[in-house]
């Protein structure tokens, strides 16, 4: 028997989502690496093709309004209360090098989505493997302590605004 599958996080949960966010995103970094090493072994095929899409489609649409999630709703709270603030604005520096990032990483991606992929450039490689590994410690940052420590901070009526403002965005309500 099939275990049920549980419905995603509403918005009417904001730290839910955000949490099944970092899930998806470990899932494409998972899908990145997977990429990696199936065109050292395979060549570059329709697989390949199809996951260097879905992970520019992830990065380029999903991954900035999660950031932008944080930066509205999780980082002022904390640093209004004085908590984190190390963390915060090392969170915050990283969004930063995210985001100056993924047009490069992209770039990497776009060529593998072509009939004649030339293979990575000497450096390629190295900017995957960097893109991949700076979301290892910040996930884990944000989702033991920043997000709990933020939740702490936001009573019943800044949740509910913080969901729809969330949702709005993505034009979901």
């Amino acid at each position: 028997m099939a275990t049920p599958r549980v419905p995603p996080a509403g918005f009417e949960q904001p730290f839910e989502v955000l949490d099944a966010c970092h899930e998806r995103i470990q899932r494409m970094l998972r899908r990145l690496q997977w990429l990696r090493i199936h065109l050292a072994t395979m060549g570059c095929d329709d697989q390949a093709r199809q996951a260097a899409r879905d992970v520019m489609l992830y990065f380029d649409v999903a991954a900035p309004a999660h950031h932008d999630d944080e930066e509205c709703h999780v980082f002022p709270p904390l640093l209004a209360a004085g908590l984190c603030v190390d963390t915060v604005y090392r969170l915050q520096r990283e969004h930063l090098e995210m985001a100056e990032l993924w047009p490069t990483v992209r770039e990497v991606l776009q060529r593998v989505d072509t009939d004649d992929w030339p293979g990575f450039a000497p450096d390629d490689e190295g900017l995957l493997e960097h893109f991949t590994r700076l979301y290892d410690w910040h996930i884990a940052a944000e989702s033991e302590l920043v997000y709990p420590a933020a939740a702490r901070c936001l009573d019943a009526a800044a949740l509910v605004a913080m969901g729809e403002e969330m949702a709005s965005r993505r034009d979901l309500r």
